[in-house]
């Protein structure tokens, strides 16, 4: 059963949307609302930013942006020595100006702590983070890692201060990216979902609010803490970064074994997906793409879609089981842990992304191909991963946009400009170990199952086909496609 959530604002008016077989409340952003974010933080004095990483920048920049001409200053704690504090400068925030300090001291003077350090890093600093913030304070999160680890702890947030999440459904350099194009869009940006997880002062939620319209949100959702942090690193091990990373290495060997050329290979695998099928599903959906083939593609898509669907799916609970039982997060925390001996290696080495390099420094983007059997692939998987969130019970808007509109509005666009490290490095660390982990199973499964099933050596559901363009998912992207502003994300 999908969770059922509501929110009450007297600063900001909520909308109501049709999805599926139920409603969401939602907040439709826009820099029209900018004064009332001032409004809402007329009475705090200064937002501590903490950390500079890869939601930092970005998250620190656009509430400077906002807040300008406000009494409310946006201040980055950094540790002492950090080797982020000269790009923090070159940004802005400076100690001769006020807005950069000791990541302790911003903690304990500021009256909302975003705290935006890496999840490990936060696992183990926040017993000084609680005991420095004062009562009544504001602890932001934007993400839910920290709550994971807490209750496999057995710890608990202090009772004394307000926790919030916004989250972003994309990495930093994407929330500022497109805050940026929308000086000229009215409500260009990410969107956001939000949590309020403790209210001690009855202003959590429009603190929540103005924060994610501040980020140039075009429209913000509700969830939970648990929902989001469960959501989000099952959704980048899958058809965020993991699974996407698997299927085209996977399809890539398959079509050069068929007889295509390198660069070929290149353009019908990782150039298809982020390419054409991103922009369809962008604008019109994922049954658009299957919708947009006719005669022999259409039976390619159709055959690649129903033996990949299961084998993924197979995966992707595994994933999820993973992360509802706190395996992933011990797993992030104990691989940040060997950092010293084993940092994290290079993921664009391989044949095939040295053969990107070329073929993207010869694209034509016209004639980059749709290819059906990539889609049916890609599709397959993206369709599992809904279909496992619908399952354990998170909310429409959440599903869609940890399973397709952050896939094609944030992420994809940087492997299409250069390559697969681009896309997955510039996100969190545990987005990019959750990216290594899992990529090689999804390459695994689809060359052991899908591959073969495809080829005529396995049974295949053929019922999954009618599963699929009937599903309820068509009309949700439809319903949230409405809000999406007129702009492109743009990396040239």
């Amino acid at each position: 059963m999908v969770m059922s959530l509501d929110f009450d604002s007297e600063i900001f008016a909520k909308d109501i949307i049709n999805v599926a077989d139920g409603k969401e409340s939602v907040i439709k952003g826009g820099r029209d609302l900018f004064p009332l974010v001032h409004k809402v933080f007329a009475d705090v004095s200064q937002i501590g930013v903490i950390g500079w990483g890869s939601q930092g920048p970005a998250q620190a920049q656009n509430l400077r942006d906002t807040l300008k001409g406000s009494s409310t200053r946006v201040k980055i704690g950094l540790r002492a020595g950090s080797g982020s504090a000269d790009e923090a400068r070159a940004a802005g925030f400076t100690e001769e100006n006020g807005t950069l300090g000791d990541m302790m001291d911003v903690v304990a003077e500021s009256e909302i702590v975003l705290l935006l350090i890496s999840d490990a890093a936060q696992t183990q600093l926040y017993p000084q983070m609680f005991e420095a913030m004062a009562p009544g304070a504001t602890l932001g999160l934007s993400h839910g890692f920290l709550l994971g680890h807490l209750t496999s702890v057995n710890e608990t947030f202090p009772d004394h201060i307000n926790v919030i999440a916004v989250c972003p459904k994309g990495m930093g350099p994407s929330v500022r990216r497109l805050y940026v194009q929308g000086e000229e869009v009215n409500g260009a940006g990410i969107n956001s979902s939000f949590a309020v997880h403790q209210d001690v002062n009855g202003k959590a939620t429009d603190y929540a609010l103005a924060w994610a319209i501040a980020l140039g949100s075009p429209y913000t959702f509700q969830t939970t803490l648990e929902s989001e942090y469960r959501s989000d690193i099952f959704g980048e091990r899958g058809i965020l970064l993991g699974a996407v990373h698997g299927i085209v290495e996977a399809l890539y060997i398959r079509f050069k074994a068929e007889g295509m050329s390198d660069d070929e290979a290149f353009n019908q695998t990782a150039e298809s997906i982020t390419g054409p099928i991103s922009r369809i599903i962008s604008h019109e959906g994922i049954l658009a793409v299957y919708e947009a083939f006719g005669g022999d593609d259409k039976a390619r898509f159709e055959a690649a879609y129903v033996a990949s669907y299961s084998p993924a799916k197979d995966v992707l609970h595994e994933i999820y089981d993973d992360v509802r039982c706190g395996n992933e997060i011990r797993s992030v925390v104990n691989a940040s842990n060997r950092f010293d001996r084993f940092p994290m290696g290079e993921i664009d080495r391989t044949e095939m992304w040295v053969v990107g390099e070329g073929v993207r420094a010869r694209r034509n983007e016209a004639d980059i191909p749709t290819n059906p059997v990539t889609a049916g692939v890609y599709c397959a998987t993206m369709m599992a991963q809904i279909d496992v969130l619908l399952e354990a019970g998170h909310p429409y808007s959440e599903i869609v946009n940890e399973s397709v509109i952050e896939c094609v509005d944030s992420l994809n666009p940087y492997m299409h400009f250069k390559g697969v490290s681009y896309m997955i490095d510039n996100c969190s660390t545990t987005a990019r170990l959750g990216a290594r982990k899992w990529a090689p199973r999804f390459d695994y499964i689809l060359r052991q199952q899908a591959f073969t099933a495809l080829d005529g050596n396995a049974p295949m559901n053929w019922e999954l086909m009618e599963s699929f363009r009937d599903h309820p998912i068509h009309n949700v992207l439809k319903v949230v496609g409405e809000m999406r502003p007129s702009v492109d994300i743009s990396l040239s």
